[in-house]
């Protein structure tokens, strides 16, 4: 099964690409309409024009905005409207006949963005190099790695996430809705709409250990600065253990579905 991922996931990825390519007008409205942390800058930006806010000047708050639209862009999926419409309609039966997990070509179109997407977010992040310089954490070897592996976990875990609210399709009449809830309590708790240190004391203390914020707001601290290697390496362990909880929990309500939808001739 392995090798026969691994012989496949190339031709995956290259199909992947070749779909975002012929779509490149839905991606590019896509990416233009992800433009919230850019309201959000401007209005901290005027707000710390009296002052600081906790450790954020007005050169912080643009940092970190930037970064969280560049993680955003970067590591965002939309699997799970692509599994509750073809739960609905049916042609999920399709690829549940094939002999690739459908989940893993779910993983490859979806990986196979991401070149497209660093390509896209490459001025952003030169705009961050020249308003952050010296407070972003890049230029330590060791805290390079945890950001790096930190963005690969943060798209595991959205994507897991995405494939867990997904599947709840096989189950309830909207899992749209439920996904719709998800992201306003995600808007929140990641912090991609304010750092998470602008949020009342105790709801801080809940955001930072629950997953949304290892999504966005842990790689954007990281990125900027905002974290000892030691607390980086600690919250990267947290992240990662998420990602495998993730990845259980959401393959069991997979398969949990898949033996529903079966049952009812899908």
């Amino acid at each position: 099964m392995i090798g026969r991922v691994l012989r496949a996931y190339p031709t995956l990825l290259r199909v992947g690409l070749s779909e975002l390519v012929a779509y490149r007008a839905e991606f590019l409205v896509w990416i233009l309409t992800t433009n919230m942390p850019l309201v959000m800058l401007a209005i901290w930006h005027a707000v710390a024009a009296d002052g600081p806010v906790g450790r954020f000047d007005q050169k912080q708050f643009t940092a970190y905005y930037l970064a969280v639209l560049a993680v955003r862009l970067l590591t965002s999926t939309w699997v799970v409207w692509q599994m509750s419409m073809e739960i609905r309609d049916g042609t999920l039966s399709a690829k549940l006949l094939r002999p690739l997990h459908p989940l893993v070509a779910y993983s490859a179109e979806h990986l196979a963005a991401v070149p497209m997407r660093a390509l896209v977010i490459s001025p952003i992040l030169a705009l961050l190099v020249i308003v952050a310089g010296d407070r972003l954490a890049v230029r330590d070897p060791a805290m390079l790695a945890i950001i790096a592996a930190s963005l690969l976990g943060a798209w595991l875990l959205i994507f897991f996430t995405m494939v867990l609210l997904g599947a709840l399709a096989f189950f309830v009449e909207s899992a749209q809705g439920l996904f719709e809830l998800w992201l306003a309590v995600h808007a929140i708790l990641s912090g991609y709409l304010l750092p998470l240190e602008s949020l009342p004391t105790w709801l801080q203390s809940i955001a930072r250990v629950l997953p949304p914020r290892f999504m966005l707001g842990f790689p954007v601290e990281a990125l900027i600065g905002l974290e000892t290697r030691q607390q980086a390496l600690t919250e990267l362990g947290a992240q990662w253990a998420y990602v495998l909880a993730l990845f259980f929990s959401s393959l069991a309500v997979w398969r949990a579905g898949v033996k529903r939808f079966a049952a009812y001739g899908g």
